[in-house]
C-alpha cells in the first residue's frame, strides 16, 4: 500500500516555487553565515597578531550584522524550508531521515553549537581575553562549516546516492559521488559571500579611505577561492548521472538557461573580485559591493534551481519519484488506480459535477500537483491547451516518454480518462454540467507500451 499524506494547496503558486523561494533565501543566508564565521576568525587572528590595526573594529561591527541576518532570518527560513518541504514531500523527508537520522541529528548539534557560540560572543566578547575570543570564534566557524558538511552529504545523496536506501551503507551513501565537489563549491561560495558582505560593512565604518582600503584588501584575499568555482562546477557536472547532465546542458531549455544565468552571474562576480580587487587592488565602495551581492544572490537562485531540477524525475535518485511513489510501486498502482487508497476528501468536492471529474481531481492531487498547478504557475491547463483529447490521453499514458524528466503515470486507464476529462472541463471554464465519458480502450494499450520505468 502506497502511503498518502495530507498536503496543502498553495493556490496559483506551484509547490516547488514555494519551497524554492524559501530555500534559496535560506541557502544564501546559511552560506553567508558559514563564510562569515570563517572570515571573523581570520580577521580576529590578524588583529591579535598586529597585522591589521582596524581588524578588531571590523570584527565587532561585522559580527552584529552576521548575527542579526543569519541567526534571525536564517533560523526563520530554515524552519520554513523544512515546514514547506514536509507538506509537499513528506515521504522524501521520511526516507532521508530513515537513512541518515544520526547524521542529521549531528548536523543539528553543530547548528546548536554555532548558535550558542555566536550569542556567547555577542554577550561576552568584549570582556574576553584574546585567547578566549579566538577559541570562541574558531568554535563558531568550525561548527557552522560542519553543519554544511553534514547537510551537504544528505542533500547530495538525493541526486547521486552512493548506496541505495535501506541497505544500511550509511557512509557510502553520505560520501556519494557529488559530495566533495558540492561541499568544496559551497565552501568557496560561502567565503566569497562573506568577503562581499565585508566590503559593504567596511564602507560603513568611520575610517578614512586608506584604512578602509586596507581592510577591503584583506577581505578580498579571503574571497580568493572563488577562482576555483569553475573547476568545481565542471567536476560536479562530470559526476552527476548522464541523463541529468544532458538536460542541464541542452535537453531542457529552461534548465540550460538557468545554468547559463548561474555561470554568467558567478563569472561577473568572480571576474570583478579577481581582476579588480586582487590583481588591480581597486577600492570597492558600498554600492558596488551591494550590487555584487545581488549578482551572487542571482547566481545562488539559478544554481539551486539547477540542483533541484537535475534530480527529475526523482526526489531521491532511483528510489522515489517526484510524485512520492517508489518505482516498484507503479505496477501495483496501474492495477488498483492512483487514488484507490487515498483517504483524504477533496476540500472543494461539491464543485465537480460528476464523480469522474472528482476522481480526476484526486488523480491530479496525487500525481501532478507536486510540480504543477491547474491554472497558476506551470499550469496544466495552459501546457495542454492546444492538445486534442487523444493527444492528452496518449501523452499522459506515456508520460515518461512525453517528457523524459517526468515519472511514469502511476495509475490505470480510468485514471487517465478522469484526468483528461478534468482538463477538458477546466479548459471549458468549469461549466455546471459535464457528461461522463467512457474510458478509451486504447489507453490501457498505451500504458502497457509505456512500461513502468
Amino acid at each position: 500500500m502506497v502511503p498518502h499524506y495530507p498536503v496543502n494547496d498553495f493556490g496559483p503558486l506551484m509547490k516547488g516555487m514555494v519551497i524554492g523561494g524559501v530555500g534559496i533565501v535560506h541557502v544564501f543566508l546559511a552560506q553567508f553565515a558559514i563564510g562569515g564565521g570563517m572570515l571573523l576568525w581570520y580577521f580576529e587572528r590578524l588583529a591579535q597578531r598586529g597585522q591589521e590595526a582596524d581588524a578588531r573594529r571590523f570584527v565587532d561591527g561585522f559580527f552584529q550584522v552576521l548575527v542579526l541576518i543569519s541567526f534571525v532570518l536564517g533560523a526563520l527560513t530554515g524552519v520554513a524550508i523544512w515546514f514547506t518541504t514536509i507538506q509537499v514531500g513528506a515521504r522524501t523527508i521520511g526516507l532521508m531521515l530513515d537513512e541518515f537520522h544520526w547524521l542529521w541529528a549531528t548536523e543539528w548539534v553543530c547548528f546548536s553549537v554555532e548558535v550558542v557560540a555566536g550569542y556567547a560572543l555577542v554577550r561576552c566578547g568584549a570582556r574576553l581575553d584574546n585567547r578566549a575570543r579566538s577559541r570562541l570564534l574558531a568554535l563558531y566557524a568550525t561548527a557552522s562549516w560542519l553543519s554544511l558538511f553534514f547537510i551537504n552529504g544528505i542533500l547530495s545523496w538525493q541526486l547521486t546516492p552512493g548506496a541505495p536506501p535501506g541497505e544500511g551503507r550509511v557512509w557510502a551513501g553520505f560520501f556519494n559521488p557529488s559530495f566533495w565537489p558540492s561541499l568544496l563549491y559551497r565552501t568557496c561560495v560561502a567565503m566569497a559571500l562573506a568577503a562581499l558582505a565585508a566590503c559593504v560593512v567596511i564602507n560603513t565604518l568611520d575610517l578614512d579611505r586608506d584604512r578602509r582600503a586596507a581592510l577591503i584588501r584583506r577581505a578580498s584575499r579571503f574571497g580568493a577561492p572563488i577562482a576555483l568555482m569553475p573547476v568545481l562546477g565542471v567536476w560536479y557536472l562530470a559526476v552527476i548521472p548522464a541523463d541529468s547532465r544532458s538536460w542541464l546542458l541542452g535537453g531542457s531549455m529552461p534548465m540550460l538557461m538557468f545554468v547559463g544565468i548561474a555561470a554568467a552571474a558567478s563569472l561577473l562576480v568572480g571576474g570583478y573580485a579577481i581582476i579588480a580587487l586582487l590583481v588591480r587592488r581597486l577600492y570597492v565602495n558600498g554600492a558596488t559591493a551591494t550590487l555584487l551581492i545581488a549578482l551572487a544572490f542571482g547566481a545562488t537562485a539559478a544554481g539551486e534551481f539547477v540542483r533541484e531540477g537535475a534530480r527529475k524525475p526523482y526526489t531521491v535518485r532511483g528510489a522515489l519519484y517526484s510524485t512520492s511513489i517508489a518505482p516498484d510501486e507503479v505496477a501495483a498502482l496501474r492495477k488498483s488506480g492512483a487514488t484507490a487508497d487515498d483517504p483524504y476528501p477533496l476540500h472543494d468536492a461539491a464543485t465537480y459535477p460528476t464523480a469522474q471529474l472528482a476522481r480526476g481531481a484526486k488523480v491530479f492531487r496525487a500525481l501532478c500537483d507536486a510540480c504543477h498547478t491547474m491554472r497558476g504557475a506551470n499550469a496544466l491547463v495552459e501546457l495542454s491547451r492546444t492538445w486534442t483529447d487523444d493527444q492528452l490521453r496518449l501523452n499522459i499514458a506515456k508520460l515518461q516518454h512525453t517528457k523524459s524528466f517526468m515519472p511514469p503515470f502511476a495509475g490505470n486507464a480510468d485514471d487517465v480518462e478522469a484526468l483528461v476529462q478534468l482538463l477538458e472541463w477546466e479548459r471549458a471554464d468549469a461549466p455546471h454540467t459535464w457528461p461522463e465519458r467512457a474510458t478509451s480502450p486504447e489507453i490501457a494499450r498505451w500504458l502497457d507500451e509505456a512500461g513502468i520505468r
